[in-house]
């Protein structure tokens, strides 16, 4: 799976939250001022052929739907991103978090007790 730029995971959210949409549906989705059809449109096609979209034909124009879901991208991002600054070590992540206060002992031993809580079932 690719990584997205941002304006491309700007559409993707459309989409997760939305379900199905036509581009014309997107375009109106947006605040003003909207995007133009024709670049919305290009980030479909590109993320159809990403593999994040699929579409279902409607005569002469297309209902695009998501094909991968948020919680897949997110984790796939969290993982690329845990291999490619972290050494593959989650370890190492926690510990940044602590390091740079953005992730206090009492979050940590909270989270433990909801890890050992989740193995013990």
């Amino acid at each position: 799976m690719s990584n997205l730029s941002p304006k491309e995971e700007e559409v993707m959210r459309y989409f997760w939250t939305n379900k199905y949409l036509f581009v014309k549906q997107l375009v109106n989705k947006y605040p003003d001022p909207k995007p133009h059809f024709n670049t919305l449109s290009t980030y479909v096609r590109s993320l159809e052929k990403k593999g994040f979209l699929s579409h279902d034909a409607f005569g002469g124009t297309y209902r695009y739907f998501a094909v991968v879901g948020e919680e897949e991208y997110r984790n796939r991002t969290l993982k690329d991103v845990v291999k490619k600054y972290f050494d593959n070590s989650y370890l190492s992540v926690v510990s940044s978090l602590i390091k740079e206060r953005e992730l206090s002992v009492r979050d940590v031993r909270k989270l433990l007790n909801e890890v050992e809580k989740s193995t013990k079932r």
